[in-house]
């Protein structure tokens, strides 16, 4: 168990997180499970193609360690605050792993990481502070929206990249996982204008990312 910290201190952690998610390299806790898989040889049009698709992913989990960071810190009580870190955590191994295939693909992150992380951050902050059961509600609306997008960039794969399709069908299923949990611990689906609002929003991160 964590210990428990007070909300000033929360604020100096969820700065720290947003510096090292942003400037830092990510390293990853846990194997990525692409590392397990021979690799392949892609043409340099499939190599490009999967590149910016993992580009879009990485971007995805910036603004996912920031939706979460500041959801916790507005979280109410410290089981939902746990529930949150957990998530970011497992967020961070995603980013690791993402970061990582980009660069054996001859990729780059997005130029905008920084808008990613302190748009999420924001977005974060006021679902937090609509209560715990929102705020969780929330958290399992977004991985219902992501799994759906992962699925989506799986198929446009190019098929003999099986190393960033281990690692996307990974992160497919510890997403559903977290949604799962998170409307076990209580979260309420949020309004039909708020799940709209963030599907726009992740729907302009993607044709972004996909380029910038």
């Amino acid at each position: 168990m964590r210990r428990q910290l007070d909300w000033p201190d929360r604020l100096l952690s969820a700065i720290d997180q947003a510096l090292r998610a942003v400037a830092a390299e990510p390293n990853a806790a846990v194997p990525s499970p692409a590392d397990s898989v021979p690799p392949a040889t892609l043409s340099p049009e499939e190599e490009r193609r999967s590149a910016a698709l993992l580009r879009v992913n990485h971007a995805g989990e910036l603004a996912a360690q920031a939706l979460y960071s500041g959801q916790s810190l507005c979280a109410r009580s410290a089981a939902t605050r746990e529930h949150l870190l957990a998530a970011a955590a497992e967020e961070r191994d995603h980013l690791a792993w993402c970061a990582e295939r980009l660069r054996e693909l001859g990729g780059r992150p997005s130029l905008l990481a920084p808008l990613w992380y302190g748009g999420s951050f924001l977005v974060g902050v006021i679902a937090g502070a609509r209560g715990d059961r929102a705020s969780l509600g929330f958290v399992a609306e977004t991985e219902r929206q992501v799994e759906a997008h992962l699925r989506d960039h799986l198929a446009r794969l190019p098929s003999a990249d099986a190393k960033s399709a281990a690692i996307l069908s990974r992160m497919a299923h510890d997403e559903r996982h977290h949604g799962t949990t998170a409307k076990l611990a209580g979260g309420v689906e949020p309004p039909a204008p708020v799940r709209f609002a963030m599907a726009c929003g992740g729907e302009l991160l993607r044709r972004t990312a996909l380029h910038l």
